[in-house]
């Protein structure tokens, strides 16, 4: 059976809620803590952020919080801090997964 599109976030999404918990944020400010925080890694571009907003905002994992001219501020909803549990858990997994493929268990 398929997976519903938001059952496994991809690393650009899981970065933006990742981003939330420091506090409630403008894209720009999104984008600069997850350039921050990956150490310039991973950079997120306007139509990918947005999109990925929007996607949230839809699925009520985040909700807009003030309008200022075209900035846009956002917070994080218990729904995203859930979402984010559970991507971080299954990336755990992942990683035990494969410690054991590495430990010749597989």
């Amino acid at each position: 059976m398929p997976k519903k599109a938001m059952d496994v976030l991809t690393e650009s999404m899981f970065y933006v809620l990742m981003a939330f918990h420091s506090g409630p944020m403008c894209g720009i400010d999104i984008a600069e803590e997850i350039d921050r925080c990956t150490g310039g890694r991973l950079r997120i571009g306007p139509a990918t952020l947005y999109t990925i907003l929007g996607k949230f905002e839809k699925e009520n994992y985040i909700e807009e919080i003030s309008v200022e001219g075209r900035k846009r501020t956002y917070q994080i909803t218990e729904l995203g801090h859930a979402a984010y549990r559970e991507e971080l858990a299954r990336l755990r997994h992942c990683i035990e997964d494969a410690e054991r493929v590495k430990g010749g268990c597989l």
